[in-house]
């Protein structure tokens, strides 16, 4: 009942929100929605285990994924509160709104336990996200959300076919029931074609969300206009719902003849998302997309973390936390960097670090972090990946991998530090610095001071929960 009531009360602030008349009513609202989503979080720690309206589990990979949507709620609510204070009323409401329907419709997701209600609450973000997309309501923004809108829904398209392909595994007599702990129940003595096909269709269509190659575009184009506190989420939380949905089938199908099938079509994917990461990391000329594209690769090299096995299975998960903290500081960051610079280019950007030295700090201990260089905590996670491919003898790939993070590391690292320390390239007419409260930096320094603290030291809690979300898998050592 307590999870009901949470989505009604979403349902309640989301609305309320937008017909609001007032600012200020409308922030409140805002919060309140933000209190309720934590206070949800709490709920299902404390109900590790248990079903709720018999569609919802709290698994400990659900309450995990939960967890870093808690996390980063009041940061994402408090830098949209500043990137909206001079819009009318009404685009306030709107954008607020959209904020609720798609946290709430991403809390749903985490913790659905039958395929069909994930895809629902998977397509709801769709809807939400786009009313965000949109929200500067430019040429750019129109072409981003339709963009965004069309291929989503095409990948959803896609992945509800697999899900048709899995639903022949029952054959007619139970064929309604998708639910993950039915499947584990069959899913052993099912036609291996059926597993392959599914297994394809649901990790094309989900890597939409997921931000993997070969659906990566979507999201590329939408980091591009969409508010920064927006494609804070969007790079992290809505990745870690595609993330989830590919896992699930995943974790069903690893004890199936399937395994070796979908490892390799994880590294291949795992492998051209590092390709296409690194192509066009080194061209980028506009500081979000860039972000994007480093998206792209850590989503890659979570690919490749499953498809190695073994110690790659921790080291995914891990991955997949401590990129969204990572990463959302450095999305949160780019909206003081565009108050400060006017710009999101590269070659109109330059001398941050003498203009708002805060801000330039954020980006280089960010880009330290989202780089796995120590003391990151996502140094622990690659150097698992590379571990877990040692044990399988998998040198190409190692090596592959290995070249292609050097050039990401250089791409990203000469940007950052000409946007920090360097004159920009085109000079042009001299704009005085917006306002800016170094304040506003404190959140983006406790979520990247998390990630270094994982890199010396793991909560148990943490290593508990990422222990528990990959008990069933196979090849653990």
């Amino acid at each position: 009942m307590i999870l009901l009531l949470f989505f009604i009360l979403s349902v309640v602030l989301s609305a309320v929100t937008l017909v609001s008349r007032n600012k200020a009513f409308t922030r409140v609202m805002v919060l309140l929605f933000a209190a309720v989503l934590i206070a949800i979080t709490v709920h299902a720690w404390l109900s590790r285990g248990r079903t709720e309206l018999e569609y919802f589990t709290y698994d400990s990979t659900a309450v995990l994924l939960l967890s870093v949507l808690a996390l980063l709620t009041l940061p994402t609510v408090y830098h949209g509160f500043i990137y909206t204070r001079d819009d009318t009323v009404k685009r306030h409401n709107i954008y607020h709104s959209g904020l609720i329907a798609l946290m709430a419709f991403m809390a749903g997701a985490y913790l659905a336990n039958t395929m069909t209600v994930l895809w629902i609450f998977v397509e709801a973000t769709t809807l939400a996200v786009a009313v965000l997309i949109y929200h500067d309501r430019t040429e750019m923004a129109l072409e981003a959300t339709w963009k965004y809108v069309f291929i989503c829904s095409t990948g959803i398209a896609l992945a509800y076919l697999g899900i048709l392909f899995l639903g022949f595994i029952y054959g007619r007599g139970d064929a309604p029931n998708l639910s993950f702990s039915s499947f584990g129940a069959v899913i052993s003595s099912a036609n291996p074609l059926y597993l392959k096909i599914a297994f394809i269709f649901v990790l094309v269509g989900f890597s939409t969300k997921m931000g993997l190659f070969p659906m990566h575009t979507v999201t590329i184009d939408a980091h591009s206009v969409a508010p920064p506190p927006v494609s804070a989420l969007i790079s992290t939380t809505l990745m870690n719902v595609g993330f989830l949905a590919i896992y699930r089938v995943y974790t069903l199908f690893s004890g199936t003849p399937v395994l070796s099938f979908m490892n390799h079509v994880l590294i291949l994917a795992g492998v051209l998302s590092l390709l296409v990461a690194a192509g066009y990391m080194l061209k980028a000329k506009h500081l979000k997309r860039m972000l994007a594209y480093s998206s792209l690769e850590n989503m890659g090299l979570v690919a490749l973390a499953l498809g190695a096995g073994s110690y790659g299975y921790y080291a995914a998960l891990l991955l997949i936390v401590l990129h969204s903290l990572a990463k959302s500081s450095l999305f949160y960051q780019m909206g003081q960097l565009s108050r400060i610079l006017h710009t999101f280019r590269l070659d109109d950007s330059g001398r941050y670090m003498k203009l708002y030295p805060a801000g330039a700090m954020v980006l280089m201990t960010g880009m330290i972090c989202i780089l796995a260089i120590p003391p990151s905590g996502m140094f622990i996670s690659e150097l698992m990946i590379f571990r877990a491919m040692v044990a399988n003898s998998q040198w190409f790939i190692l090596a592959t991998a290995v070249i292609l993070l050097s050039f990401i590391i250089y791409a990203m690292s000469v940007r950052v530090m000409h946007v920090s320390f360097s004159t920009p390239r085109n000079e042009g007419e001299f704009k005085l610095p917006g306002p800016v409260n170094p304040v506003e930096t404190v959140s983006q320094f406790i979520l990247l001071a998390i990630v270094i603290m994982i890199c010396f030291w793991q909560p148990p809690f943490l290593t508990d929960l990422i222990s528990n979300s990959i008990a069933s898998l196979p090849g653990l050592k």
